[in-house]
């Protein structure tokens, strides 16, 4: 446990035991919000005895590997995120922390798996708007997607700054088997974070329209504003997976022209010395009745006439781009 804690018409109260939070959900105009890192199943089942929790909530909670979502049981919401980090994504969707909230009328409950980054900037910036955190429960849920999604910003640009060095290395001086190979790993990095942002995007019709949960009803606001960046993270993921594609098809487009270019050179090369060897495999047979080898500078002759036909032939090549 990283800390539990009581607030009261948006004021902190105290750090309470979890022995306590059933008396403080009892008090008129109180909440609790506790959070938990790297849970067991025991200290979960703790708070699902404190919070009557739904069984099925609590266990997508434990054994995690779910999809981003947004479910309701009865006054409660329970919502699933990936927590994506830059240097997670090397690793897929096994390196991906996770993260369980689950939301009440009178309580908030993080539970925060596989991450190293905390949420102690959430908190501290709750508790410094005391006059929205007056909303109760449903503030701290929208405040700690939004710290979420906003994490899913420096990953972005980080996939946006690779995929430029990419393409400046394809016309540049990267070979085009590393620059693929490059391209296919930064493609599989992108689907990590489109797996964390498209079903949450999906997730959130839960939190708008005209039926959603009452504990939302009052501040959808706030959801629209969460709604709003995921969707232009998941249009610059489209624009990258597009950008991906068009420069995997750039560079075997190139490596196809460089490739067609060395066969031009080869057949050019071949057709030359091909003139040559069977000009001079004419020559070249010992029949007795050949004029041309009698004559005192048929030698110099036949060089002469096999040198002009190449040297045409190397001439008409390089006017034509082949060499």
């Amino acid at each position: 446990m990283i800390n539990c804690v009581a607030y009261r018409e948006g004021v902190k109260v105290a750090d309470i035991p979890v022995e306590a939070i059933s008396d403080y959900l009892q008090k008129p105009e109180h909440f609790v919000w506790v959070a938990l890192k790297d849970a067991s199943p025991e200290e979960l089942r703790q708070m699902q005895e404190e919070f009557t929790l739904h069984d099925l909530a609590v266990e997508d909670a434990v054994h995690g590997d779910q999809r981003p979502k947004v479910e309701r049981y009865g006054s409660c919401l329970f919502l699933f995120m990936h927590l994506v980090e830059p240097g997670d994504l090397a690793g897929g969707d096994r390196c991906v922390g996770e993260v369980s909230v689950f939301a009440g009328p009178n309580f908030v409950l993080s539970v925060r798996n596989r991450s190293k980054s905390d949420f102690l900037g959430v908190r501290k910036r709750t508790e410094a708007e005391p006059d929205l955190l007056r909303h109760g429960s449903v503030f701290v849920l929208y405040a700690l997607m939004d710290a979420v999604v906003d994490r899913y910003f420096p990953v972005l640009d980080a996939l946006e700054e690779e995929l430029e060095k990419i393409e400046d290395d394809i016309f540049g001086k990267g070979s085009a088997r590393e620059n693929i190979e490059r391209l296919y790993r930064l493609k599989r990095r992108v689907m990590v974070l489109r797996r964390a942002v498209a079903p949450l995007i999906e997730a959130m019709s839960e939190l708008q329209g005209p039926r959603v949960p009452a504990l939302v009803a009052n501040v959808q606001e706030y959801f629209r504003d969460v709604l709003d960046h995921l969707a232009r993270i998941n249009g610059s993921i489209d624009s990258i997976r597009e950008t991906v594609n068009t420069a995997i098809q750039v560079n075997l487009s190139m490596t196809g022209i460089e490739e067609n270019a060395v066969s031009k050179r080869l057949a050019s090369w071949a057709a030359i010395f091909g003139v040559w060897t069977a000009l001079a495999g004419v020559w070249g047979m010992n029949f007795e009745h050949m004029p041309e080898l009698k004559l005192q500078y048929g030698y110099a002759l036949a060089l002469g006439t096999m040198a002009a036909a190449c040297g045409t032939l190397y001439w008409r090549f390089r006017r034509a781009g082949w060499l």
